[in-house]
């Protein structure tokens, strides 16, 4: 499946154009994103590295642990980065009827309030992405996937598929959650530390007017 793969192939960014895979920019600049929080251990500790870094992300966060952790989430925002919509229950679009799906979406939003949109999975049907975007939604994908969750991968290698093809645009995927803590932690710092040091600068994802 190609969430697997360290970027989405040239063929599915080009079947889906509508949605946002990367970023355009003339300058070194790269898009950190966490999906799945909050959470009340792991996420401050992201917020911990980015601030040390003076960096900005993208937190695509869930409904359910919104509810459950609002003071994290009011964190978040009050570090000066973007939030975005990863649904309530971290619904799979595949599975879902339109309805259920649409009404999951909207139920997250009455307490996360973003225009910029993630489906769980990267997995929903054409009529959910027409919907969304009738809604006024933005579809942000990604261009890197650090794959943290997957714990058959080393930290190192985790890193490893991030820095070899982190270019400037490029929106990198993490998870800030238990399952992908340690490799994700370990990856975020290096990551940092490193393109910082040959001149990136870290930027949060902003909802472009007319761009749904």
């Amino acid at each position: 499946m190609y969430r697997y793969f360290v970027h989405p192939p040239f063929w599915l960014s080009a079947f889906f154009p509508r949605r946002i895979w990367t970023i355009k920019t003339n300058s070194p600049t790269i898009y950190l994103t966490f999906d799945d929080g909050p959470h009340p251990v792991i996420t401050p500790k992201v917020l911990e590295l980015l601030r040390h870094f003076n960096a900005k992300a993208t937190f695509f966060c869930l409904g359910k642990n919104v509810s459950s952790h609002p003071d994290i989430f009011e964190r978040i925002k009050a570090d000066g980065h973007s939030i975005g919509n990863h649904s309530y229950h971290h619904v799979n679009g595949w599975k879902a009827s339109n309805a259920s799906y649409l009404e999951d979406v909207m139920h997250a939003n009455e307490l996360i309030k973003s225009p910029l949109y993630r489906p769980p999975y990267g997995r929903l049907k054409f009529s959910q992405a027409s919907l969304l975007r009738e809604m006024g939604y933005q579809l942000i994908m990604w261009t890197l996937l650090s794959a943290d969750y997957d714990q058959r991968l080393s930290k190192e290698d985790c890193y490893q598929r991030v820095w070899k093809h982190v270019h400037p645009g490029a929106i990198v995927l993490f998870h800030d959650s238990e399952k992908a803590a340690d490799n994700m932690l370990y990856t975020l710092e290096r990551v940092l530390k490193e393109a910082s040091k040959v001149g990136y600068q870290f930027k949060a994802i902003e909802h472009k007017k007319g761009s749904a």
